[in-house]
């Protein structure tokens, strides 16, 4: 599951990972690895273990896990795109049956948030921990990570462009694109013990509304 090169541009790298998760993610091998580091990080809540631990709850050796992936951070980078992919499935499942558009945008947008922020009740240091540090060593690499969730999104605006919701000349691509980034940044830094933490249905509002009320909006746009 080697990594491809930084040269390449955003969608080959997309596709070269979708190639390399297709025919990697099938083998029993690679799925030993990535369930003893799921469940390692499920019984301590967090991504701390070290490539020894991994390899002995997987029952196999240093040498084959390192014929797969090129240390640790692929392999959690491995488990966040699996957790992703989850997140992209099950927003999908949600919103196959609602048929306004709209709905379904809505739906999809407080659904990533829920699935994505912290909760105490369910640890998720994939999302809480691994995704913010590698947005910042590596945003470009995130971007790729999310493409599953992505592709979902621009679906999901382009259906909500084609009944008349989207503002006149705006570009569904862009728009799933900065509405995915502000989603998951708010839910990866959402603290839910907070007096008042953050609503899904603020974000959506956010994300559906601004900030501007409809006369500041106008006014705005004038000067």
């Amino acid at each position: 599951m080697r990594s491809t090169g930084s040269g390449l541009t955003l969608q080959q790298r997309i596709d070269a990972r979708s190639v390399r998760t297709t025919k990697l993610f099938g083998s029993t091998q690679v799925q030993r690895f990535l369930d003893a580091a799921r469940t390692l990080i499920t019984e301590r809540g967090s991504t701390d273990f070290t490539m020894h631990e991994v390899v002995d709850r997987a029952g196999q050796s240093l040498r084959s896990f390192y014929l797969l992936f090129d240390g640790k951070h692929e392999l959690l980078l491995a488990l966040y795109e699996e957790a992703i992919a989850k997140v992209a499935h099950q927003v999908r499942e949600a919103t196959a049956n609602d048929g306004d558009p709209l709905a379904r945008l809505r739906t999809a947008v407080e659904l990533t948030f829920e699935f994505c922020r912290p909760d105490p009740g369910a640890h998720r240091p994939l999302f809480t921990e691994f995704a913010p540090q590698l947005l910042m060593s590596d945003p470009i690499e995130i971007q790729v990570a999310h493409a599953s969730l992505f592709e979902l999104l621009v679906d999901l605006m382009g259906d909500a462009e084609a009944a008349g919701y989207l503002r006149a000349r705006t570009r569904p691509r862009r728009l799933a694109a900065m509405t995915l980034q502000t989603v998951m940044f708010v839910a990866q830094n959402a603290r839910p013990d907070e007096p008042h933490p953050i609503t899904a249905t603020e974000v959506w509002n956010l994300c559906a509304f601004g900030a501007l009320g409809a006369a500041d909006g106008v006014a705005g746009s004038r000067r």
